[in-house]
């Protein structure tokens, strides 16, 4: 890109030294979460997003960037196990992404190409996959 062209300021992304919250120089919320060992799916969905409902509740609506590691959870071939393969493509890209500015997860890093959404629902609740969805809850609604 030429230098004319160039934007006035370019905030820069860096992983923060320890996991929690961290308001940064440029007004940006950086999230910092490491999955251990021991954790499983659910512990692990139900701990990002109480980071995120944290970092709404504290720093509402600023541009928000999840750093994620996760220790272990690969199989005897070095791949991440299924549920740490979905936890990051189905659940915090496909599903959680939208209320964050990028994610930089072990698979892939990613910018959320749409205007990041700051209604961050009061609770997260997890069914079983293939379980269909309770009529009430769903979304998106078919009455709206």
């Amino acid at each position: 890109m030429p230098e004319q062209e160039m934007p006035d300021f370019v905030p820069e992304y860096n992983k923060p030294d320890a996991p929690g919250i961290h308001m940064n120089f440029d007004n940006t919320i950086s999230l910092y979460h490491v999955v251990s060992e021991t954790d499983d799916f659910e512990t692990a969905a139900y701990d990002i997003f109480g980071l995120l409902k944290r970092a709404q509740d504290e720093f509402p609506d600023w541009p928000r960037v999840l750093y994620l590691d996760i220790e272990g959870h690969l199989d005897e071939e070095g791949r991440f196990e299924p549920d740490f393969v979905e936890l990051q493509q189905e659940f915090l890209i496909a599903a959680m992404g939208k209320f964050f500015t990028a994610l930089a997860l072990p698979l892939v890093a990613v910018v959320n190409p749409d205007t990041q959404v700051n209604d961050v629902p009061d609770e997260l609740k997890l069914q079983a996959p293939q379980a269909p969805l309770p009529k009430d809850t769903s979304w998106p609604r078919a009455d709206a």
